[in-house]
């Protein structure tokens, strides 16, 4: 695929008489594709092996989820609420999981056109054009959390400047993402930052004594007066069709064949976003058990990290002010990536993370959060990142009815069109995005 300009694209009645075609082809059909370009690679190993092979997009949405605005908003949630939002995190878990199994769906079935071109075939360019430009504000919103979260975290480990920490955690990011080899490099480091951080905030809820039966009422669906904001702001990180949307192009960049889609389902898709929202229900429970009923609120990172002091002593501000970097640094890897690229794709200027104006992109969306972190300074850091997590819900309805209308059309998808349990889901998944959206104008 040229940098500059889209492939040429068959109709789509044509791409659904074909199957998908690996990422590498050769004149013969039963030859293995490489390592490099096929997830599968290496038939003869066994199944599990294979399976492990096919992780990465998922979880790569998952780093992109578990954030610092993830992150800040779940202790919030257990310090002010107890228990109280620990549904919020379970439906939109529940939601996520749908909505990017839909993204990958349908990422299968292009056969090798992105989701930004697929939408401009099927509902036109504009429709296209609206949705890279809706998908790369969304992430300009999350950039802020990301640049803001990854300097207070740093800051409060070596000391020194928060701004300027975040300034070379920026620059950090942008010689990773311009490396060679990209997709490559970004998966394995969020992989092992994503598991780093799932053993840390284990062994923080567990080690904080918490009342497990009475966590367990926190599954009932309640809603705390003066919630507000902070509501939003949990579901805007838990549910995150952007993140979700972009799934299709993670997939994509795998190569991931249609006749892998089952086995993707099973080790990559629903461990990939159940993953971090257990850890985020797990963070809840921790400060719920540590700082509920205390009447602190978090507003600074010092306070957030009181959660771990309880049971770690001083030790405690360190790990949390790890595990807050950690999430900082591979949302920021992950959502500069997506904001990059879907903006060049709707614009029509190519998707491939080697292209220039991609990478142009990315470079855009790091110096977004940078600069704001910059003009802000020091003021109100973590109420910062509530608002800019809370913002990107506004574009995501348009989102939503794009994957779902996409998931539907008989021709695009065949046999992996939504069955009526799948509309069912997402449709209860449109209306929670709607009234968080009138949740979010009544907040302001």
């Amino acid at each position: 695929m040229s940098d500059s300009s889209p492939p040429a694209r068959r109709p789509i009645s044509d791409q659904t008489q074909r199957p998908a075609e690996p990422a590498t082809t050769s004149t013969d059909n039963t030859s293995t594709e490489s390592d490099t370009t096929d997830p599968s690679s290496g038939r003869g190993r066994p199944r599990f092996l294979r399976m492990l092979a096919l992780m990465g997009p998922a979880f790569v949405v998952g780093a992109w989820q578990f954030g610092p605005g993830n992150l800040t908003s779940a202790v919030q949630a257990g310090s002010r609420y107890g228990y109280s939002l620990i549904w919020v995190i379970v439906i939109s878990t529940l939601l996520m999981i749908m909505f990017t199994d839909m993204s990958i769906r349908i990422a299968v079935m292009a056969h090798g056109g992105s989701m930004i071109e697929t939408i401009k075939t099927i509902l036109g360019r504009l429709t296209g054009r609206l949705t890279g430009i809706g998908v790369f504000i969304i992430t300009l919103m999350f950039a802020v959390g990301n640049a803001v979260g990854s300097g207070l975290g740093i800051s409060l480990v070596l000391g020194g400047s928060p701004v300027l920490w975040t300034l070379a955690c920026t620059a950090l990011v942008a010689a990773t993402l311009l490396a060679r080899r990209l997709y490559t490099v970004i998966e394995k480091i969020l992989l092992s930052i994503v598991v780093l951080m799932g053993i840390c905030f284990v062994l923080t809820a567990f080690l904080s004594r918490p009342d497990w039966s009475e966590a367990a009422t926190g599954l009932l669906p309640t809603i705390p007066p003066g919630v507000g904001l902070l509501l939003v702001a949990l579901v805007g990180t838990n549910f995150s069709i952007n993140a979700a949307f972009y799934a299709g192009y993670a997939s994509r960049e795998r190569g991931l064949r249609r006749d892998q889609y089952r086995d993707t389902t099973l080790a990559d898709t629903i461990p990939g976003i159940v993953a971090p929202g257990v850890m985020t229900a797990l963070v809840i429970v921790a400060a719920a058990a540590t700082l509920g009923g205390t009447g602190t609120a978090g507003t600074s990172l010092g306070q957030l990290a009181g959660v771990l002091e309880p049971i770690a002593g001083s030790a405690g501000r360190i790990i949390f002010a790890l595990g807050f970097f950690g999430a900082a640094f591979s949302s920021m890897i992950a959502n500069a990536t997506a904001g990059g690229t879907l903006l060049a794709d709707g614009l029509g200027w190519g998707n491939r993370l080697s292209s220039l104006k991609v990478k142009l992109g990315i470079l855009v969306v790091l110096g977004f959060g940078a600069a704001v972190t910059v003009i802000a300074g020091g003021a109100s850091p973590v109420q910062l990142i509530i608002t800019a997590q809370a913002v990107t819900v506004i574009v995501a309805p348009l989102l939503g009815i794009l994957l779902i209308i996409l998931a539907n059309n008989r021709k695009l998808m065949g046999d992996l069109r939504n069955k009526w349990w799948q509309n069912t889901i997402a449709a209860i998944g449109m209306i929670t995005i709607l009234a968080t959206c009138y949740r979010l104008i009544i907040s302001f």
